[in-house]
């Protein structure tokens, strides 16, 4: 009884309810169930654990040097650190939850997020900081996986079409964040100093851990659909954990010297892709991954998306701390427009389930972004630079929204833990490759010139993702064509 009073309250209609006129006492049919608006807090707030911290410490770099007294290329291992956890992390703790269900996981990383805060906070030395941005990085990985693993077991109890509304919540959420990153950071610094970039995780982690408990299902039999108990392929996880790492490692300072760890890369990416062929539960599914093309190519495309967008979001502060001497609550200001687009163009296309026209309008305007980069120099209105600056928002809103409702139509349910981890781990090896463009574009100082070079790097980055949609959309126009023939070639 207890369990049909809670299907009748959230609009399921159980074995012995009446489901029309004609049903007993003639009362009318149910309500369709709906999507559990007691999710969508905690899922965004989780979920936005990882570009919060990716994003805030955007204009702490400088101040945090100054105080170990430590050069940029040691500071950019607390960009680094957190990349390469997040990178080899995401589809492992999207595996688990897979595995052992979303809520022990967010409840779990949430609360190593807390320790990590803390951690940084209090951290003595540079290697510290180093050390909590890891476990930040680790604590992060779960957010994302549960929210989507969340949605698609809505979708499954509601039986209703794609969530558009929610994913764009999740979506805007995400992708927003990492544009006001920089801003708050700035905020934050000018405040209470560089620490509180890690203190604020706190709060964060607390208000998770509440929300969590309070309404995330339990993960042995929510709503009747229960987590499926797998095997857990260590080796192939290991094996997955040093390709990956190699290869992030290779990217963060890719030299003639380092070509070894491209050796290792190959070399262990055989043996992952060999053992997962072998093994009855794969941690990831190869030959699955191997036939969902349209996956494979929405990897591609957020990973074209967040070489641009982090050129943007770290070699934009850097350049204008330095070339154009603001301070860092001046350049968060000026990085603020890209919030505003972001969140407007989210809102305004946000329902729409569309996925190539999103892309085509997101890809288009960040070549012109990119091209307009090329017109500042250390002289330029400050008003000129909001209006540049704004441009990027519009991209990362669209590309954002079309990459998640890829993901979301694309991935089994299944394996929609692990393929969300993979999906945030293209975006993060487009962030080290961001990072590693950065770095050889400022490798004296963040002069013009090498914000220069940087937005031509962006921009190619850009056209690539340009081109991969205008082929898609010349491919289903040929196809469109061909069907409209008759056998005998006529139309």
């Amino acid at each position: 009884m207890r369990t049909t009073n809670q299907q009748a309250s959230r609009g399921v209609t159980g074995p012995d309810q009446p489901t029309g006129p004609d049903g007993p006492g003639d009362q009318p049919a149910p309500e369709p169930a709906r999507f559990d608006g007691r999710l969508i807090a905690p899922m965004v707030l989780g979920s936005v654990l990882n570009p919060l911290n990716t994003s805030l410490l955007a204009v702490a770099l400088v101040p945090i040097g100054l105080a170990f007294g430590a050069p940029p290329s040691d500071t950019a291992w607390l960009v680094s650190a957190l990349y390469l956890a997040c990178a080899v992390g995401q589809p492992v703790v999207g595996r688990m939850v897979d595995t052992y269900g979303p809520r022990r996981l967010y409840l779990i990383g949430t609360a190593l997020v807390g320790a990590a805060g803390l951690l940084g906070t209090f951290a003595p030395t540079l290697g510290w900081l180093v050390v909590a941005r890891v476990l930040i990085g680790l604590g992060t990985c779960a957010g994302y996986p549960a929210s989507m693993a969340l949605i698609k077991r809505e979708g499954h109890r509601t039986g209703g079409p794609s969530p558009a509304g929610v994913l764009a919540t999740l979506s805007f959420a995400n992708q927003v964040i990492a544009v006001v990153g920089p801003s708050l950071g700035g905020l934050l610094v000018d405040l209470g100093g560089w620490r509180t970039v890690f203190s604020v995780n706190v709060p964060f982690a607390v208000a998770c851990l509440v929300l969590g408990a309070l309404f995330l299902p339990r993960d042995d039999a929510a709503d009747g659909v229960r987590v499926p108990r797998r095997t857990w392929d260590a080796a192939g996880i290991a094996l997955f954990a040093v390709s990956l790492t190699a290869l992030m490692l290779f990217l963060m300072d890719p030299a003639a010297r380092a070509l070894w760890l491209v050796a290792i890369t190959l070399v262990a990416g055989t043996g992952f892709v060999r053992r997962e062929l072998r093994t009855v539960d794969p941690f990831l599914d190869v030959r699955v991954l191997g036939q969902n093309r349209p996956l494979l190519l929405t990897y591609a495309r957020q990973m074209m998306t967040g070489i641009v967008m982090y050129c943007v979001v770290y070699g934009m502060p850097q350049w204008l701390e330095h070339a154009r001497g603001l301070s860092p609550s001046h350049t968060g200001l000026v990085v603020l427009p890209m919030f505003g687009t972001a969140m407007l163009f989210t809102v305004l296309t946000g329902r729409s389930p569309a996925i190539l026209g999103k892309l085509l309008a997101g890809s288009a305007v960040q070549v012109v972004a990119c091209a307009a980069l090329l017109l500042l120099d250390g002289g330029t209105a400050v008003l000129w630079l909001c209006v540049v600056i704004a441009l990027h928002g519009i991209p990362q809103a669209l590309n954002g929204l079309a990459n998640q409702n890829a993901l979301y139509e694309q991935a089994t349910p299944e394996q929609i833990g692990a393929a969300s981890g993979l999906f945030r781990t293209f975006m993060y090896v487009g962030a080290l490759c961001a990072t590693a463009a950065t770095a050889a574009a400022y490798r004296q100082e963040p002069d013009t010139a090498g914000m220069h070079a940087l937005a031509l790097f962006a921009g190619a980055c850009a056209a690539v993702l340009l081109l991969t949609v205008l082929g898609e959309l010349l491919l289903r126009r040929r196809r469109r064509h061909g069907h409209r023939r008759r056998p005998d070639g006529t139309r």
